[in-house]
């Protein structure tokens, strides 16, 4: 990299008028992507209140909550190309305001069905929002620039799930207007409203490709049903008790998938226009990024899963402690996040190593507070925002590591694969591992919860360790594209 990026990358930049309205516009682009991500968890403390108004049962609150991810997860890869064929911005406000309108549905939703139907039409909209944002980060930033305004990213996306869980259970607790668990959606009106107003005023418009470029029906008939294969008995698989058709329907998306990179191989092969064009997995340090930043999220959450459980069943924790218990851990990866691009540039390439390596340690250091008994405090406060620093540096220079090298014209096709890989590898934390957890703790033993919660993050610190392996890789690969800038500048 050039000294102007070692500069830039470690004072405060000075912004002339136009460039103040380039980062406005990724201000309200982020603000879109934390609402989508907010809404992952927002929902889970309201679930209690939500079962009784409605007179909801077990499996239908269980889709109240997974619909939206399942219909997220599915159409990601479809929201992102859609947004170059026809208009980033476009796609962006599409999705806006169609998200906005499912969460007024949500909230005033008469019957379980109801919301069930508006929760999955709420992912579906996101799908369409959130790829958007990665993609015109790539597009529109360049240099020392993307790699702010992708740890502005990376720190949304973990501080809006921790957020979730603390704006849920004040909202739940504070009852306004006596709409209870309605207000989770609702307070998504007004922020929709007024993100799409300021989009409409100050992101500008981009030139769609749709004159050049078609729909690739042929992937997309593929990818839809392969990620729905494999999302739907992850999601769905222990509230049901792992049903028999649970692991053939894996099997089949597997071999979808399978099916789908064929397919998009050959489209290229042939000059068509891909729904995933797969030549982006050349940009250097991208397909390892992918792994380790899966490897990270299947971590992050499962431990927002099994931690918040025993909280609650475990240690008896209200919803609202439960999530003001997580806020350390929050602000200090979004300190992180936001900074670790200040630090010398020399020791950037080991940060997400580095990263992997602190939050595994502080994770042991948990399960001995956990495991010995220990019921909170302000030692688990510390532990917690240490977990918090360790995913957060790694997380920052992980995604910018891996996205950093990706050309503009394959911004649709990172998004597509950054924004899938997040989302499945959450899906798949919580599937597996939060299946452990469950397992252990529904045995009538004496603290089952501690003892559950201890294995399971035991387990996770394995996950890290292979995840560092990663990591390191992918500073080799850094410090190699380091070396080639200097040798041609």
């Amino acid at each position: 990299m050039s000294a102007t990026h070692n500069t830039a990358s470690r004072t405060a930049p000075t912004f002339q008028p136009a460039e103040r309205s380039r980062w406005l516009m990724l201000a309200i682009l982020l603000g879109g992507q934390f609402m989508a991500i907010l809404d992952v968890t927002i929902v889970n403390v309201a679930m209690p209140t939500m079962g009784s108004d409605l007179d909801a049962s077990g499996a239908s609150l269980q889709l109240i909550v997974s619909g939206y991810t399942i219909s997220y997860a599915v159409l990601l890869i479809t929201g992102a190309r859609l947004g170059t064929i026809y208009g980033r911005r476009r796609l962006f406000l599409l999705g806006l305001v169609g998200f906005t309108v499912a969460s007024l549905a949500c909230g005033l939703a008469p019957t379980t069905f109801a919301l069930i139907v508006a929760r999955f039409v709420q992912g579906a909209a996101a799908a369409v929002m959130v790829p958007q944002v990665i993609s015109v980060i790539n597009a529109r930033f360049e240099g020392s620039d993307r790699v702010r305004a992708l740890s502005g990213y990376t720190a949304v996306l973990a501080v809006g799930a921790l957020a979730g869980q603390v704006l849920g259970g004040v909202l739940v607790s504070a009852d306004l207007f006596g709409l209870d668990w309605r207000l989770v959606f609702l307070v998504n009106v007004p922020v929709g409203v007024a993100i799409a107003a300021a989009t409409l005023r100050l992101v500008p418009a981009d030139r769609p490709d749709g004159g050049r470029r078609r729909i690739d029906v042929a992937g997309l008939a593929l990818v839809a049903p392969a990620v729905l294969l494999l999302v739907v008995p992850l999601v769905l698989g222990h509230e049901l008790d792992w049903p028999v058709w649970a692991f053939p329907a894996i099997a089949a998306g597997l071999l979808l998938a399978v099916g789908f990179v064929a397919v998009e191989r050959r489209v290229v092969a042939s000059g068509g226009d891909p729904l995933l064009d797969l030549r982006v997995l050349r940009s250097p340090g991208l397909p390892m990024g992918l792994l380790t930043i899966a490897a990270g999220m299947v971590v992050f959450g499962a431990f927002i899963f099994s931690m918040s459980i025993h909280l609650q069943a475990g240690l008896g924790d209200s919803a609202l402690r439960t999530g003001l218990t997580f806020a350390p851990s929050g602000l200090a990866f979004g300190f992180v996040s936001l900074t670790w691009a200040r630090l010398p540039e020399r020791i950037h390439h080991a940060l997400t190593a580095v990263g992997l390596v602190l939050a595994a340690i502080a994770l042991l250091v948990l399960i001995a507070e956990l495991y010995g008994g220990g019921r909170g405090g302000v030692g688990l406060y510390v532990v917690l925002a240490f977990i918090g620093l360790g995913l957060g540096g790694a997380f920052g220079a992980m995604v910018t590591h891996a996205l950093i090298n990706v050309p503009p014209r394959s911004a649709a096709d990172a998004s597509g694969l950054l924004t899938t890989t997040v989302q499945l590898s959450q899906v798949i934390g919580v599937a597996v591992f939060g299946s452990v957890f469950l397992s252990l703790s529904e045995r009538s033993v004496d603290d089952a919860s501690a003892h559950a919660v201890s294995v399971t993050l035991g387990l996770l610190v394995a996950v890290l360790a292979a995840g560092t392996i990663g990591g390191v890789a992918l500073g080799r690969t850094v410090l190699r594209s380091r070396r080639a800038a200097l040798a041609t500048a």
